[in-house]
């Protein structure tokens, strides 16, 4: 098959590399001219995937028109620029490809899921998120891996799952695409918090007991959203916030990390190249909670440390002292 990655960030890449190594004709498309002719002279994604080398069979482009006769689309901008970068390829990605989309994280002018924005500005229906936990490195690395692929279409789930699956990558298929996005979302969110705590000095007591209360704001989101809480006790939910709150490879942590230690949250994204989801979805995610009345205190401490007056302290105690009240 043709297949068409949108996006040349680490998990596009990893993603592409992965489709090649099964002998897929595969494409990474990248919106900088400059960085993908330098790409393809070293054959290394060096600013998002060091270290790994670019096979001569992987097609490295910015010509767009590429995708209209792909077999498969791949969408992996992140969250943030996923709108303007499918606005540019309305019209040539069309219905009757299979479109799948890799980002995580919500829509931060109207709070969608990506997968939603993808079906409204390319025109076609059904779009299969791809979703669990999984670090580029690792994937890029052939290091065994399992992965949920969600959608309301079930033939279409189950295609990717084909398509993926492989010695060292395995793929589960779930039909809940909402509870899906929203754990890749809220979770990165969560691995901020966690990685605050871990740059205060904060034990292994600390950890634990954010991640499981993570797990319960996530699951009361998931259910006032429209989702399944249970689906968040699979790898797209439980799976994906372990490993984001305790790998070594997650910037969210890193960022968290860094506010622990006192660095200001301006400061800290100047000096980073890579992107950290959960700086961008804690501003969505704080006001869809608004919006629907979800109490979510921890994600809350996250979007103050982000955009708000912060002190770490502070927001420590006041996470504590909270109303007392039944698990």
């Amino acid at each position: 098959m043709k297949i068409f990655v949108i996006g040349d960030g680490g998990w596009g890449t990893a993603n592409a590399l992965l489709l090649n190594g099964y002998g897929h004709e595969t494409w990474v498309w990248g919106a900088f001219p400059d960085y993908t002719a330098e790409m393809r002279e070293k054959r290394e994604n060096f600013r998002f995937l060091k270290g790994v080398e670019l096979p001569a069979s992987l097609n490295l482009t910015n010509d767009r028109q590429q995708a209209a006769d792909a077999d498969v689309v791949v969408l992996a901008p992140p969250s943030k620029y996923f709108a303007s970068v499918l606005e540019g390829f309305k019209g040539i990605v069309k219905e009757g490809q299979l479109v799948v989309s890799l980002t995580k994280g919500l829509c931060e002018k109207t709070c969608r899921r990506m997968t939603e924005l993808a079906e409204e500005i390319l025109g076609v229906r059904d779009v299969v998120a791809l979703a669990g936990p999984t670090h580029a490195e690792e994937v890029s690395r052939g290091i065994p891996t399992a992965i949920v692929a969600a959608c309301a279409d079930e033939a279409k789930a189950k295609r990717v799952q084909e398509v993926w699956s492989g010695p060292t990558f395995r793929v589960y298929t779930s039909g809940d695409p909402a509870g899906v996005e929203i754990g890749g979302c809220v979770k990165n969110v969560l691995a901020i918090a966690v990685g605050c705590s871990d740059g205060m000095g904060f034990g292994d007591n600390t950890r634990a007991a954010l991640i499981t209360r993570g797990l319960a704001e996530m699951k009361r989101f998931v259910l006032a959203y429209g989702g399944r809480p249970e689906t968040l006790s699979g790898l797209a939910g439980v799976g994906d916030l372990i490993v984001t709150c305790t790998s070594r490879h997650s910037r969210n942590h890193s960022v968290g990390e860094r506010l622990g230690k006192g660095e200001k949250i301006g400061d800290i994204l100047a000096s980073m190249q890579m992107v950290a989801e959960g700086v961008w979805n804690s501003k969505v995610v704080h006001e869809l909670a608004q919006k629907l009345g979800v109490d979510m205190p921890i994600s809350e401490m996250v979007y103050e440390a982000c955009y708000g007056d912060f002190d770490a302290t502070r927001a420590l105690e006041k996470m504590m002292t909270r109303e007392l009240k039944s698990e």
